[in-house]
């Protein structure tokens, strides 16, 4: 399928893909353009998981997506509930009150019909999140914090499944081709295509309409640090090393209206080995988030967080921002016999930055830690552990008393030898920063809240949904729901429909 298009999608992750398709679903003639070559294409899906955080109702819910779920497997789960008005409750939480409304809602309604979408007419399959975070109670499995479901494959099973159903839909994907400006009519000013740099140098794409799907700005270490502030220069980026906000300059550069908040990112801990950008083998695997069950420290031996204030869902972004500020921008995660057969999958690759050790002096020399520091730490830790019933699956109130920064939850005494020390530092995913869409179409707001003609957005480059804080889960889920929006409205209007 030769251009000119109808509509033109600027990148190659879940929220591009679920445009392109979308607007192919409505009959328009679709181009995908990625930056990278197809060695590297799919942008920060395929590093992600593949969880998507969404309502809903009970097991009844889930059984479409997964259908081969046995009798025996059904018997061995509790599938709970999520329903929409705890999302939503965690979504405010997590913003302190600073989502956009209309937003969150959009994401809401059209959160659970996406993923059914995604199953039945893009061909995306599902697994349940046995090992990132399940755990067994009363012998059944119980998951937390809201998240159920990921992509099989993790993300780049979902990154691979997607382009498959493109290929199916006769959608062209360009590869190594860089947007660098949106074209426009000289005198309506809508958006009539992109100026874009291929391996023939540079060109001109037309459309009747565009949907800006590139991600934020994370991996363009001056915009970090003039943004988000000093010091994030040295954060890992956990992602692809092609988000470099250029798609969000190009917007602002034609009078899209910025939004949300710039100074803040979806932040992870990370291990500290890991390469300054993400590793496509690796992919996510780096993330290192089972902390709430130990002790986090710095290099000097001091815990600078409430390791169990909330579920990790509710506080990793927060953290990693803590750590980043710690000395040398390091910190340890600390588990002894209790925990550590409770770890995350991450920890039991082989690509990690961890020692062992009999004793926390031990433990404290291998890792680098100020041995003194670190086992008074522990011992006035241990000291303040009181008893309860614990459980990883909930906040169980199994705190420590009397501690100037205690622990609130699954305060277990640290005694149990051979401990295990894990380096960490920042990783960053994405920033929160980008541009205001309308929440039902997500086509671009001009400055003075006026819709762009021909520009729309989807996926990490919308500004508002994320403040301060991130829910696991949210980012794919929003990627899809407002890809698909953006690619049904973006149709609609280049077939004027």
């Amino acid at each position: 399928m030769a251009g000119p298009y109808d509509v033109v999608v600027v990148g190659a992750g879940n929220a591009a893909l679920c445009a392109a398709l979308a607007a192919r679903e409505r009959g328009a003639r679709v181009a995908v353009l990625e930056k990278s070559g197809i060695d590297e294409r799919g942008g920060n899906t395929y590093y992600t998981t593949g969880a998507f955080r969404f309502p809903y109702a009970g097991l009844d819910e889930i059984r479409p997506l997964i259908p081969d779920l046995g009798e025996s497997e059904l018997a061995g789960m509790d599938a709970g509930s999520y329903e929409a008005s705890a999302m939503r409750a965690d979504l405010v939480g997590a913003s302190e009150h600073r989502v956009d409304a209309d937003l969150m809602e959009r994401l809401i309604t059209d959160a659970y019909p996406t993923v059914r979408w995604l199953t039945e007419r893009v061909g995306v399959r599902w697994s349940l999140m046995y090992g990132r975070g399940a755990r067994k109670v009363d012998g059944k499995f119980r998951f937390s914090g809201g998240l159920i479901v990921e992509a099989v494959g993790g993300g780049a099973g979902l990154s691979d499944l997607q382009f498959a159903a493109c290929e199916r839909a006769g959608i062209e994907v360009r590869y190594d081709t860089k947007a660098l400006a949106l074209l426009t009519h000289p005198r309506s000013g809508a958006v009539t295509g992109v100026r874009v740099r291929d391996p023939g140098g540079l060109g001109e794409i037309e459309a009747k309409a565009v949907v800006l799907a590139a991600g934020g700005f994370e991996a363009n270490s001056e915009m970090r640090t003039r943004y988000l502030g000093a010091g994030w220069e040295s954060a890992r980026v956990t992602g692809t090393r092609h988000n470099t906000g250029d798609a969000i300059g190009m917007a602002l550069a034609l009078g899209a209206q910025s939004y949300g908040q710039w100074s803040g990112a979806h932040a992870i801990p990370w291990d500290y080995g890991a390469p300054p950008t993400g590793n496509r083998r690796i992919g996510d695997l780096y993330r290192k988030l089972s902390y709430p069950l130990g002790l986090l420290v710095n290099v000097r031996g001091r815990r600078f967080v409430d390791e169990g204030a909330d579920l990790r869902e509710r506080t990793f972004a927060e953290y990693s921002r803590r750590i980043l500020e710690q000395p040398m921008g390091i910190a340890f995660q600390i588990f002894d016999q209790q925990t550590a057969p409770l770890l995350r999958d991450e920890y039991r690759i082989r690509e990690i930055t961890k020692a062992e050790g009999d004793t926390i002096p031990a433990l404290a020399a291998d890792l680098g830690i100020d041995a003194e520091a670190l086992v008074a730490t522990v011992a006035a830790y241990n000291a303040t552990c009181r008893p309860g019933a614990f459980d990883p699956t909930r906040l169980d109130g199994v705190r420590t008393e009397g501690l100037a920064l205690p622990k609130s939850n699954w305060a277990l005494p640290l005694d149990r030898p051979p401990y295990l020390g894990v380096a960490v530092t920042c990783g960053v995913t994405f920033t929160f920063g980008g541009l205001r869409v309308q929440p039902r179409s997500a086509q671009v707001l001009d400055t003075e809240g006026g819709p762009i003609p021909g520009l729309y957005a989807a996926g990490e480059l919308i500004g508002g949904l994320f403040w301060h804080h991130y829910l696991g889960g949210t980012a794919p889920m929003a990627g899809s729901v407002f890809g698909r929006a953006a690619g049904e409205a973006a149709a609609a209007a280049a077939l004027g429909a």
